[in-house]
């Protein structure tokens, strides 16, 4: 690996010179390493680019690796990750990407990303994007999501963009089983003319299925940001959409959550708010010693949960 991707790799997964257990490392649109462990198996797709991840019923408390990274203008990676969790197994899943570009020709990562849990089965997902370089290129990054929960079966999710991405759409689809759970929390901060866009669509079939699906973001800059969700409550079930946005500067942001109820028992709420940083909050922490930019800092640290 070169020293670009070491750079990605310590913000994206706070990687140190190793990986333990299972990994499957891309740079620039190749999968430059790989490794199983005893209970985690990773095989490369022979019609497109990407990997089958097949996790057994005996990965309990492990953690497999999948980041990408693009190092040089001009890349345009497009990727399909399918990962088989057996029921019973319960993982941690670290992915995420980092775009570098270095001249004005932009470079791109698409990651097309599905789950297929089993019944009881359980996996934390975590993803983080950045983008970086000096180069005027753009770095685009455009993640798609697509989940199966079977019976009783949990996927979290933890997705964080902070900054360099200067355009991204992220799509989310999940279809839930009975008593299946979906916990969605997303951070995203965009600044200058960067645009993001999220769009979340989850059909709720079986009986006391659930979703939270929590959105933070903050637009600065000239930046814009829209975010979209539907959810569909077919049987008895519950479902939370909430969309939580700052603006400072020129930034905007656009929040259309949507719910359809096809049964009586379905229990659905949204909430969405967008406001500024109230100036009370940046007057006290100003009292404390800060700067007034250290203290906008904070609060929206604290607001992204970062």
């Amino acid at each position: 690996m070169n020293k670009i991707t070491e750079e990605i790799l310590k913000e994206i997964t706070d990687w140190d010179k190793v990986f333990d257990g299972a990994y499957s490392l891309r740079q620039d649109g190749e999968c430059v390493s790989f490794q199983n462990s005893d209970h985690i198996r990773i095989v490369k797709k022979e019609d497109k680019s990407g990997i089958d991840i097949y996790i057994s019923k005996e990965a309990v408390g492990e953690t497999v690796y999948i980041p990408a990274c693009v190092t040089k203008s001009a890349v345009k990676d497009l990727v399909y990750n399918d990962f088989h969790v057996q029921s019973g197994a319960d993982v941690t899943i670290v992915a995420g990407c980092g775009v570098h570009t270095d001249s004005e020709e932009g470079s791109a990562h698409n990651g097309i990303h599905r789950f297929f849990l089993e019944s009881d089965s359980r996996v934390m997902y975590k993803e983080k994007h950045i983008g970086i370089g000096k180069g005027s290129g753009q770095r685009v990054i455009d993640p798609e999501t697509y989940a199966e929960l079977g019976d009783r079966a949990v996927l979290e999710m933890e997705t964080i963009q902070l900054r360099g991405v200067d355009r991204t759409l992220r799509k989310t689809k999940a279809i839930l089983d009975k008593e299946a759970k979906l916990i969605i929390h997303e951070s995203i901060m965009t600044d200058g003319s960067e645009t993001a866009s999220t769009e979340f669509s989850v059909d709720l079939n079986g009986e006391d299925s659930s979703v939270d699906l929590v959105s933070r973001s903050v637009a600065k800059g000239r930046s814009s940001q829209e975010y979209k969700s539907v959810i569909n409550g077919n049987v008895r079930c519950t479902g939370h959409s909430e969309c939580d946005a700052i603006l400072a500067d020129d930034g905007k942001v656009t929040a259309s959550p949507a719910l359809f109820a096809s049964s009586v028992d379905a229990n659905l709420i949204h909430e969405a708010a967008i406001g500024k940083i109230a100036g009370e909050q940046i007057i006290k922490l100003m009292t404390l010693g800060l700067t007034e930019e250290e203290a906008e800092e904070k609060i929206i640290a604290g607001f992204l949960g970062v």
